[in-house]
């Protein structure tokens, strides 16, 4: 047990290494006045933003945590539950939203910084928009881990016994689901924020009056950069930070079962550990994701996703002989690594112009929106296959590697179980890669708008440009990569909420079961679909409402002065800024209430087996349905970049660009796929986990 060690040094490590960073990347050149400027006004609207949206957040988050803990105080008949769990919520929720400020806060320093490298070299801005959002990636996944131990510690991990393993990890909950609460609302808002600056930008300024992306003369610009920044910088690191803290829970509570039949915590101690091996195996790869090939820049961000995969294949060998003493557990760990790779593989084929999809989406552009609409929509629905498919072997061949194990006194199925959620954590191993490469995204475009809105040389765009396209395949891929973390999660947190309810109701392991054939257990299913569908909707509804506003408010300002488009008047930003944020605020609580709502009223109503049905029918239907809007969004985008950087062509060979027909067809698109991509999708990720701690927690409640 000696490893239980790792745990905090490689926290210290990560820590460490992305001070280092942060230092590596604001010590560099600012760039020109203007950029300073511009990326002055980024950082002030997003800061803005986040703490407007976060107060609002932390009003909802302590009326939530004194009714969780007097509902499981009284349901319980246990005061002392419910007060720890209360308090366990309100941490969650505070390092959640930490995570939301730094994921957003050296970001958007390294927006200028990138902007300014990109007129040095395609490398120079790659390594520091890697390195900027590198910081983010490490200060979030360290700082889960760190949240995840010490609530262990305080909540009895001194006394820690096979024992009472069980109760101690139960009490802990509590801070994946105020992890979650916080991420919920955080994406949502950002999400809302970010693509109603975006659709109006870019419909007002591409589509009715010609002028480029990030054009200055468009007073949309700079809410829509900043929109970058609170919804993929801020709300994905919470979205992040909650799903490898609820995963980490999840499986530490079946290592309880284990742990108990086997009189060793290994089973228990096991997830932190091997999250820690992950966290040094990324700063490798980080530190060797260099040498960009300017006809695909990407490969350098491959070689240092390829470096982690080889190191984690290693600590995970090191961590299963030590620890679990069967090798069988070890395959069931490479099973969730190799499962990474193919969620990387399937995202850049779907989102990257280098594939037929995208290729696909740009030919029927041609013949206008309607044609590139059915084209995209029919990419989305086709990537559900390659990614259901994906997680139903990576499930099976898991859950057999387990059964091959073994280990006295426990059954193959808890062997099975568990080694799923070893697979869940073989994928969390790159967690903080993902991560630094998603926020790699927003760095580079909001450098490609301060290269447009600066006059830098031509030669800059071109680069800002490059990088913001593989930025695009780059959130695609963490979209891709959260959904198939929660899709192997998914089975380990529905049975994490089984041994809550048979804990409760005193039973043993087998004695228990969910019947689709009873009637208020199929409702319950029912109900859990549609919840996911009625939550979609009100998020892309919310953000049709707000776009409206923008792109009413961008046409005013260009009617009533003139001089905006001739370039002789600066146009009101602010404006724009404090619309999308009083939207986006208004906006979020509705789906967000929803969401919570939802499964405590059928709990309630039908008790725990219909619970279970909801939050197993619904995470299904949540995955799918989050797929299709990821990725077919992020093929729309990049459709209309591809058109953008002159790869469409005639049959004669002549380049159809920027104003023709078919980009014009490209800019609808992506405006379509735009609140799928960024508002709904990312949101679906964070609510499928809400599902799952809100019944870990509230177990008590639905028996």
């Amino acid at each position: 047990m000696e490893l239980v060690w790792s745990v905090p040094i490689a926290c210290l490590i990560s820590v460490i290494f992305a001070i280092w960073l942060a230092y590596d990347v604001l010590r560099r050149d600012r760039g020109t006045e203007q950029m300073q400027e511009i990326a002055g006004m980024i950082f002030e609207g997003a800061t803005a933003f986040l703490n407007r949206q976060y107060r609002t957040i932390a009003v909802l988050a302590i009326v939530a945590a004194v009714v969780i803990g007097a509902i499981i105080g009284y349901f319980a008949s246990d005061t002392e539950l419910g007060i720890k769990t209360a308090v366990a919520f309100l941490v969650g929720a505070v390092c959640s939203g930490i995570s939301g400020f730094v994921g957003m806060n050296i970001a958007v320093q390294s927006n200028g910084r990138a902007a300014n490298a990109a007129r040095a070299s395609l490398e120079e801005a790659l390594k520091v928009s890697l390195r900027g959002g590198a910081v983010s990636g490490f200060l979030v996944v360290a700082l889960s881990l760190i949240g995840v131990g010490a609530m262990l510690l305080i909540y009895g991990g001194n006394n820690l016994t096979p024992d009472n393993s069980l109760s101690v990890v139960s009490s802990i909950v509590g801070f994946g689901f105020g992890a979650s609460f916080v991420a919920l609302f955080a994406q949502l808002g950002g999400g809302i924020y970010t693509k109603a600056a975006d659709v109006g930008a870019d419909l007002v300024g591409k589509v009715e009056q010609g002028i480029p992306e990030d054009d200055p003369r468009n007073a949309a610009v700079v809410a829509d950069l900043v929109g970058d920044n609170v919804g993929d910088c801020a709300g994905r690191g919470a979205d992040l930070f909650e799903s490898t803290a609820a995963e980490n829970i999840g499986a530490m509570i079946l290592g309880a079962s284990l742990a108990v039949a086997t009189n060793n915590l290994a089973w228990v101690l096991f997830p932190l550990i091997v999250r820690g091996f992950g966290l040094v195996a990324s700063i490798v790869g980080v530190m060797l994701a260099r040498g960009a090939n300017p006809d695909n820049p990407m490969s350098a961000l491959n070689k240092g996703y390829y470096v982690i995969t080889v190191l984690s294949l290693i600590f995970m060998f090191v961590s299963v002989y030590y620890l679990l003493e069967d090798l069988w557990f070890f395959w069931a760990g490479t099973v969730g690594i190799l499962t990474s790779l193919a969620f990387v593989y399937i995202t850049q084929y779907y989102t990257s112009g280098s594939w037929r999809p995208v290729k696909e989406i740009a030919e029927a552009s041609r013949t206008g929106p309607a044609t590139n609409i059915i084209s995209g929509f029919s990419i989305g629905l086709e990537t559900t296959a390659t990614s259901v498919l994906a997680i139903a072997v990576a499930l099976g061949l898991s859950f057999w590697f387990g059964t091959l194990a073994e280990v006295e006194g426990v059954s193959d199925a808890v062997k099975g179980i568990y080694a799923t959620a070893v697979a869940t954590m073989g994928m969390l191993m790159s967690a903080a890669y993902v991560l630094s490469m998603d926020t790699f995204g927003p760095i580079t475009d909001n450098a490609g708008g301060i290269t447009e809105m600066s006059d830098a040389p031509e030669e800059a765009r071109v680069i800002t440009d490059q990088l913001d396209s593989v930025g695009n395949t780059t959130k695609a891929l963490t979209k891709g990569y959260a959904i198939g973390s929660a899709g192997l999660a998914a089975f380990l947190l529905f049975q994490a909420f089984l041994d809550e309810v048979r804990h409760n109701l005193g039973l043993a392991h087998d004695a228990i079961q969910v019947d689709l054939v009873k009637v208020e257990v199929f409702i319950g299913g029912f109900i859990g679909a549609m919840v996911v569908f009625l939550f979609s909707a009100l998020a892309i509804r919310a953000v049709g409402r707000a776009a409206g506003d923008i792109i009413e408010e961008v046409r005013r300002q260009f009617e009533e002065n003139p001089g905006i488009l001739e370039g002789t008047v600066r146009p009101d930003y602010a404006r724009c800024v404090d619309i999308t944020t009083r939207s986006a605020l208004r906006e979020m609580i509705l789906p967000g209430l929803l969401a919570i709502a939802g499964p405590i009223i059928v709990g309630i109503a039908l008790r725990w087996e219909a619970e279970a049905a909801f939050l197993m029918v619904g995470t299904m239907s949540g995955i799918i349905l989050a797929t299709v809007l990821n990725n077919g969004g992020g093929a729309w985008d990049n459709a209309k970049k591809f058109i953008e950087a002159g790869n469409l062509k005639d049959a004669d060979g002549n380049v159809i660009g920027k104003n023709s027909v078919a980009h014009h067809a490209a800019v609808v698109g992506d405006t379509v796929g735009d609140p799928l991509k960024d508002t709904a999708g990312p949101s679906l990720h964070v609510l499928i986990k809400l599902f799952s701690t809100i019944t870990l927690v509230l177990a008590p409640l639905f028996i």
